[in-house]
């Protein structure tokens, strides 16, 4: 009777579950609408930031190898001819004013360019060269443009003419070339990186916004999906309880037949407290031989082993009077036959060395030696 009132609680509160449950998927379902509706418009803006960085993208694409040509010019000098420029006593004047470009190009010179000026700014050659490979040809002040300009528009003012002079001298003077007509294209290129990036910047900053609106459609999802599954759940819950109350009056029956029938096991049980009581007092023999094939059983061939402890140990164990089980396995002792079965299970080999050897390293408290069955 007491099932049958909790059955009738049971079938109310699912009831109720299954309202709530019809409610609150309803208005998932609207914010889902929304989300998606969201998901669509972060799409459009996303997609337009990536049409608008393409763009920019196809606008460089020209400027970028004629980039790249002014910085290769950058690794055109060595050091050797660089020290061969310097201990020139007297050079060409056409060296001379290469080397007054480079004093207005790298060290803002605007009135000293005189050679020896030139020859300190040389003094070290590797460092001389460091500096000029790692100049910055992207910022350029106007004023050095402005008086590099006539330098620049002489016509022995190139590679093929000065090399004539001064190896050095010819890979400075394309080196200034290249710099200068890089800074240019730069100087054109920059507004167009700057597109780029500020274009690139609004796609990741939409595609952010996306990934958040298609982590809330996600949640929205799974918490319809939960509801959904609460409301299969509510359904069966009225059968299963019913199906409780049903079971319980089956097991009650059943219960009246096992009490019935465990008259026939009273038998069984007091022959059970005979062998408990047995194996209290058998306990001590057998605890000793088991111990003693622990300790010391392990680096001995089956053969060896077999005739200590039956041979040797048992008989003596018996000879003292010391209580132990007639017939007693040690290995039985230290492993019932569910933790064989389980070993093997494992990959143990099924030999009884194998089994000992197992018995053996999950009884002892260090580290054991024994021998495998292959000796």
């Amino acid at each position: 009777m007491v099932k049958m009132v909790d059955v009738a609680v049971e079938i109310e509160k699912t009831n109720e579950l299954i309202e709530i449950v019809g409610k609150e998927s309803l208005e998932a379902e609207k914010e889902g609408a929304i989300a998606a509706e969201q998901e669509t418009e972060t799409n459009k803006l996303s997609d337009a930031a990536k049409a608008e960085k393409k763009a920019c993208d196809a606008e460089l694409a020209e400027a970028i190898p004629a980039m790249e040509r002014a910085t290769e010019a950058v690794a055109c000098l060595e050091v050797k001819a660089i020290q061969e420029l310097k201990a020139l006593g007297s050079p060409p004047g056409q060296c001379v004013e290469v080397a007054k470009a480079v004093l207005i190009l790298m060290k803002g010179e605007k009135k000293n360019f005189a050679w020896p000026n030139s020859q300190k700014m040389m003094g070290n050659p590797k460092k001389f060269l460091e500096d000029v490979q790692t100049f910055d040809g992207d910022n350029i002040d106007d004023w050095k443009l402005a008086m590099l300009a006539p330098l620049l528009a002489e016509d022995w003012f190139n590679f093929e003419v000065m090399k004539g002079k001064s190896v050095a001298a010819a890979f400075l003077c394309s080196w200034i070339v290249n710099i200068v007509n890089y800074n240019s294209i730069f100087k054109k290129v920059k507004p167009l990186k700057d597109a780029s990036q500020a274009a690139q910047e609004m796609a990741e900053m939409k595609q952010g916004e996306l990934a958040i609106v298609i982590e809330k459609v996600r949640l929205i999802n799974e918490k319809v999906d939960a509801l959904k599954q609460q409301l299969e759940d509510a359904v069966t819950a009225k059968k299963r309880v019913e199906d409780e109350a049903q079971a319980l009056q089956d097991q009650l029956n059943l219960a009246n037949r096992l009490v019935n029938g465990l008259s026939d096991e009273n038998a069984r049980w007091k022959q059970n407290v005979i062998e408990f009581k047995n194996e209290r007092v058998y306990m001590v023999g057998d605890a000793l031989v088991s111990a003693a094939f622990v300790s010391y059983i392990g680096p001995f061939s089956y053969l060896f082993r077999a005739e200590l402890w039956k041979n040797q140990w048992i008989p003596d164990i018996s000879e003292k009077n010391i209580p132990i089980t007639p017939g007693v396995d040690p290995l039985e002792v230290l492993a019932n036959a569910a933790d064989q079965a389980f070993w093997k299970t494992e990959g143990l080999p099924a030999d009884r060395v194998s089994l000992e050897n197992a018995s053996v390293v999950t009884a002892c408290n260090r580290y054991p030696l024994i021998i495998d069955p292959q000796l």
